[in-house]
C-alpha cells in the first residue's frame, strides 16, 4: 500500500517464448542461478505492492507454486492463474483474480530489470493521471513504413518513444477496458485491429490519453539468445 492506495501486480509468464529456440521456456531460463520471472517478482515483493497475481501457461501452476514462488519465499504471490491464447486474455485473467485494489501494475515477466525506483516514478504518475506506461525516448529514428516496405513517414524522433513495462492504470480503468474488450473482441479481429499492449486497450476502448514515464534502456524483454546475455551483464548491477 501507499498514500492509503491498495496496489495489485498482475505478472505475465504464460508466454511460449518461440523465437528463444529452447524446449525451456524463457521465462524459468537461469541467468545468475535465478530464473528469468524470479526478477521481476522480486521486485514487486520488496515493493509497496499489496498483492501479485502470477499467470501462468496451462499446467504450469503447480510447477511455479513450487519451483518459483516457495522456493523463493515470495509471499506476495496470492493467486496464480492460467492465461489465455493472446496476451490480452492473460492480461484478463490477472485483471479478474485481483482483490479490491485502486491501482493494478501489469508487467512482462521476462523483463528482469524492473526497479523499485521505476515502480515509484509509474506511482506517481497514475495517481494524476489513471493511467500510464514505462517506456523510453527512441536513439535511432524510425520509419513508417506502407505495405509495400517503402518508407511512407519519418515521424519527429523527439516525439517517439519506446514502450516497455509495467503498464499501470487505476483498477476500474483497466477493468472496464478489457471487459469492453472481450465484448468486443471479435470486431477488433474482423477490422484487423491489433491488440499489443495494455496501453492500446484502454486507448482505443475508452479513448483515453496514457502518460509516458521514463523507464530504464536497461529493461529490456528477454526474447531471444542474445538477449540472455545482455540480460547477464546489467543484472551484475543489481542487488538481487
Amino acid at each position: 500500500m501507499i498514500n492509503g492506495k491498495r496496489i495489485a501486480a498482475v505478472v505475465l509468464a504464460a508466454g511460449n517464448g518461440r523465437r528463444m529456440q529452447s524446449s525451456i521456456k524463457k521465462q524459468y531460463m537461469m541467468i545468475r542461478n535465478k530464473p528469468v520471472i524470479y526478477y521481476s517478482l522480486k521486485t514487486f515483493e520488496d515493493s509497496f505492492a499489496d498483492e501479485i497475481i502470477l499467470v501462468v501457461s496451462k499446467g504450469e501452476i503447480p510447477y511455479c507454486r513450487d519451483e518459483i514462488v516457495k522456493r523463493y519465499d515470495l509471499d506476495r504471490v496470492t493467486r496464480i492463474v492460467e492465461g489465455g491464447k493472446e496476451r490480452y486474455h492473460s492480461v484478463y485473467q490477472g485483471i479478474r483474480a485481483c482483490s479490491p485494489c485502486d491501482y493494478v501494475y501489469i508487467h512482462d515477466g521476462a523483463r528482469p530489470m524492473l526497479t523499485g525506483e521505476m515502480l515509484n516514478r509509474l506511482q506517481t504518475a497514475v495517481e494524476t493521471y489513471g493511467a500510464c506506461v514505462a517506456g523510453m525516448p527512441s536513439k535511432d529514428t524510425v520509419k513508417i513504413a506502407d505495405e509495400n516496405g517503402m518508407v511512407q513517414l519519418t515521424p519527429d524522433r523527439n516525439l517517439v518513444w519506446t514502450v516497455q513495462t509495467p503498464q499501470v492504470f487505476s483498477y476500474s480503468v483497466i477493468k472496464e477496458a478489457y471487459e469492453r474488450l472481450m465484448e468486443e473482441e471479435q470486431r477488433l479481429l474482423a477490422e484487423k485491429i491489433a491488440i499489443t499492449d495494455d496501453a492500446m486497450v484502454v486507448e482505443t476502448l475508452l479513448r483515453k490519453k496514457i502518460r509516458l514515464v521514463e523507464g530504464d534502456y536497461r529493461n529490456i524483454k528477454i526474447t531471444t539468445p542474445e538477449d540472455l546475455k545482455i540480460a547477464e551483464e546489467f543484472l551484475k548491477d543489481f542487488n538481487r
